[in-house]
């Protein structure tokens, strides 16, 4: 029964990566499934149910990532890029970030979802915030005063140039991500992701 309910939660999450959670249906789902929308609905009463259960395995995910790079005996600074990177690896050509896709239905989610949404973005922000307070902290950091606006930028950074990869291919991402490096922290050794 857990093994239905997780396709599920993954399927869902793949269309809000490739359409958005306002785009598709129980119908949609339980067709890709094989299923009848009655078997979603018992694991799933409503969707806003499935939509809370995506952004946990988001959270999920975000965490065990952070978890993985910051145990990792690598750089400060490589830890940092290497988040971001796998983060960004996880991403298809033809799919969004889903936290950007769940951001960009946001005043059309219900009331839960946007509070799982926002708890989302801010944990995000945090976890890059914590490798550039580390970088900081030893002086690999070019001066500022605002780890978390400029971990928001470096975020909002990656994800326009997500955007841009699905149109203008892998190559203007790998440009973009080289070109924060430079400005982030100043190093201009860059590293192939």
């Amino acid at each position: 029964m857990e093994n239905r309910k997780s396709q599920i939660v993954k399927l869902a999450l793949r269309n809000i990566r490739e359409k958005g959670y306002l785009s598709f249906s129980y119908d949609d789902l339980s067709r890709e499934l094989g299923v009848t929308k009655a078997s979603i609905h018992y694991h799933f009463e409503k969707k806003e149910d499935l939509g809370i259960a995506v952004c946990t395995k988001i959270k999920e995910g975000l965490e065990a990532t952070f978890i993985k790079v910051d145990m990792e005996q690598i750089g400060l600074e490589d830890k940092l890029w290497e988040f971001i990177s796998r983060r960004a690896k996880q991403i298809e050509m033809n799919e969004v970030c889903p936290i950007s896709s769940l951001q960009a239905d946001f005043h059309y989610l219900p009331l839960k979802m946007q509070e799982s949404v926002q708890q989302l973005s801010q944990l995000e922000i945090s976890y890059v915030k914590k490798f550039l307070d580390e970088l900081k902290s030893e002086g690999k950091l070019r001066p500022t005063n605002d780890t978390k606006a400029l971990a928001s930028l470096l975020i909002a950074s990656v994800k326009g140039a997500l955007q841009y990869k699905r149109v203008l291919g892998e190559d203007l991402f790998s440009t973009v991500f080289d070109q924060l490096k430079i400005l982030i922290t100043g190093n201009i050794e860059i590293r192939k992701t």
